[in-house]
């Protein structure tokens, strides 16, 4: 059995800005209390003080003995493809970066007050989920949430167990942690339930979650599993051209014989480019250059494709990775099976200190050729709207045919907003800014118009021609919404009537809502980033409406369809990024600002937060 020293009890260490509770502190905090407890019940998870959070970030403790390796030691694995050299991780002082957070006031006591009642309402929620997924789900992939059953579509290791460990840290859970942790040391990455594993599902939540729960508590069986996992991943490089597979096939990667695997001839831009955090982050704490070596491969071929493809700037939704073919896929988006490759160019940057100009590259010539060709203002009702909204479409580049947007707006593309806006703190754009708060508040908007207060998965708006005059035109949005219906009539207000279409859109073409994370943290980076007091009311109705319309018995289930009000029963589906991603942005943009400030942390696509290290020749993994 493993042996993990438990944090020492009694004192805690205080946070920075703490002040002197007056007497109308206290009425007021008591007030609130005292309402809270009437329409919710007694607060008893809430059992360690608001302090304590803060002083939980500095508690760390380490894992005594030694930890097994379980079934199979990859680091044994054959890798057929041999690299004679690594590409070196960038050296030295990290470059100063311009900030990221804006400098907080102190906050009123009433402030604290509200801003703590609803942070202490998503604690509940995340714990209720969890204790769930103990007594019924524990080290399963995932809890079903109204059968209270375990499910494993994610190789049957613990997907929720790993996903969730940095939340429980986070959130100051810290019992559930070590008992967590305990648990991870006994996952045996040696074997699995599925014969193939999707390398980046498994890198993104499985490996980012184990190196930011290590960055987070510097517990050393993290990292033991983190490089157990590494090595596994690492064999998906064990190509001809070292091109990373989509797939890893976990018996044939353990084969001494034969000359490893031949790459993808199709995979998608998200699946070949979102390792690089994690690969390096891997790299960073181990000093093992062979993982950055794999990753540094990849951004090699995207800077010397990026303005050869069909759009150039642009990368497709399909590569060629066999061929190192970045040129033959008409499709692109920034939205599924492309997002967080994207995503990771400015954090990369931020990951390596500035030492690496590749990253910011890519960003500067891929950035304007979203917003020329992708970012679009929908025709809304001005009298509704009120501002200026922009949405993100797909395009297609065919001969001799004009690129123009095609106005699908996904719920996954709600991070383009805190993508652009984190950007253009990073690298010193006002604009990028200005745009990541119109493209977040056209996720805002989608959630507020909807029946239930929540966006669904995919839907239509009408693309205005002119970014900054767009008259709402009745004649011109009843010819779109009929040319989208599927009942082939001619009848506008019983088209509208049967498919619940808020005005302004003009078809719904996924009703579902799959507690997917990407418009709350949007919403929380804004936050972070212009200290705006309104984001913290936007991220209460967005969390008021999931709640309501996704809660069963166990957990919360995926939504079928958000038109339906009241809710409908939702589906026995409870994806681990509802704990690791979407519970934790609502806990974070309600918690103090100095918790997982931007300046110090930099997080994956699956909300992991890895830290920014202050020399890239230091960091030695505890």
């Amino acid at each position: 059995m493993v042996k993990i020293k438990m944090p020492r009890g009694g004192a805690y260490k205080p946070m920075s800005r703490r002040h002197n509770r007056t007497l109308v502190y206290a009425l007021v905090v008591g007030a609130f209390f005292g309402a809270f407890y009437i329409y919710n019940g007694p607060i008893d998870a809430f059992a360690v003080p608001w302090d304590a959070h803060e002083g939980y970030m500095n508690d760390r403790s380490n894992v005594d003995g030694f930890i097994a390796k379980g079934s199979y030691d990859w680091r044994k694995a054959p890798f057929h493809n041999k690299i004679e050299s690594y590409t070196p991780l960038p050296a030295g002082k990290p470059r100063t970066l311009p900030p990221i957070q804006f400098d907080f006031p102190e906050e009123t006591s009433s402030q604290r007050a509200r801003r703590e009642l609803r942070r202490v309402a998503v604690r509940k929620e995340f714990e209720r989920s969890w204790g769930n997924y103990k007594k019924y789900a524990w080290t399963r992939d995932e809890l079903m949430p109204i059968t209270g059953r375990g499910d494993d579509p994610f190789g049957g290791w613990g997907a929720t167990l790993v996903d969730s460990l940095d939340t429980l840290w986070i959130m100051g859970l810290k019992d559930d942690f070590y008992e967590a942790v305990e648990a991870v040391a006994h996952i045996d990455f040696g074997k699995s339930v599925m014969s193939t594993i999707s390398v980046f599902e498994t890198t993104i939540r499985y490996l980012g979650g184990l190196l930011a729960a290590f960055d987070l508590s510097n517990e050393r069986v993290l990292l033991d599993k983190a490089i157990q996992l590494g090595e596994m991943l690492y064999r998906s490089f064990d190509t001809t051209n070292n091109m990373p597979l989509d797939r890893l096939p976990i018996e044939g990667a353990k084969q001494t014989g034969g000359a490893g695997f031949s790459a993808d001839n199709q995979i998608c831009f998200a699946a070949i480019g979102s390792l690089t955090m994690e690969f390096t982050r891997l790299a960073q704490v181990t000093q093992q250059p062979k993982f950055y070596d794999a990753v540094a491969r990849v951004t090699e071929l995207f800077d010397r494709a990026q303005n050869s493809t069909r759009i150039p700037g642009l990368f497709p939704t399909w590569v060629n990775a066999q061929r190192e073919d970045l040129a033959a896929d008409r499709s692109f988006t920034v939205g599924a099976m492309a997002d967080s490759s994207y995503e990771y160019f400015p954090k990369m940057h931020a990951l390596l200190g500035g030492l690496e100009p590749v990253y910011e590259k890519l960003y500067k010539e891929s950035a304007p050729m979203i917003d020329k060709h992708m970012l679009f203002r929908p025709m809304m009702p001005e009298e509704e709207v009120g501002q200026e909204l922009l949405y993100c479409g797909n395009v297609n580049a065919y001969e001799d045919v004009e690129i123009k947007v095609d106005p699908r707006m996904q719920h996954l593309t709600c991070f383009v907003g805190g993508f652009f806006a984190l950007a253009g703190r990073i690298f010193e754009n006002s604009h990028d800014v200005d745009l990541g708060a119109k493209l977040t508040e056209g996720c805002i908007y989608a959630y507020k118009a909807m029946p239930t207060g929540v966006m669904p998965e995919i839907f239509y708006t009408t693309p205005c021609e002119d970014r900054y005059v767009c008259p709402w035109n009745q004649t011109l949005y009843e010819a779109e919404v009929m040319r989208h219906s599927y009942l082939h009539r001619d009848d506008f207000e019983a088209t509208v009537s049967s498919s619940r279409l808020p005005r302004g859109f003009t078809k719904l073409e996924d009703k579902r809502y799959l507690l997917r994370p990407e418009a709350i943290e949007s919403v929380f980076v804004m936050y972070r980033i212009t200290g705006r007091e309104e984001y913290l009311d936007h991220a209460w109705d967005m969390f008021l409406g999931v709640q309501k319309a996704s809660r069963t018995k166990f957990g919360n289930g995926q939504i079928l369809d958000i038109t339906a009000d009241p809710p409908l029963l939702p589906e026995d589906k409870m994806e681990s990024f509802w704990l690791a991603e979407t519970l934790k942005y609502f806990y974070l943009i309600f918690s103090p600002p100095d918790m997982i400030d931007l300046d110090d942390w930099v997080l994956n696509t699956e909300a992991h937060p890895f830290r920014r290290p202050k020399s890239l020749q230091m960091e030695t993994g505890g």
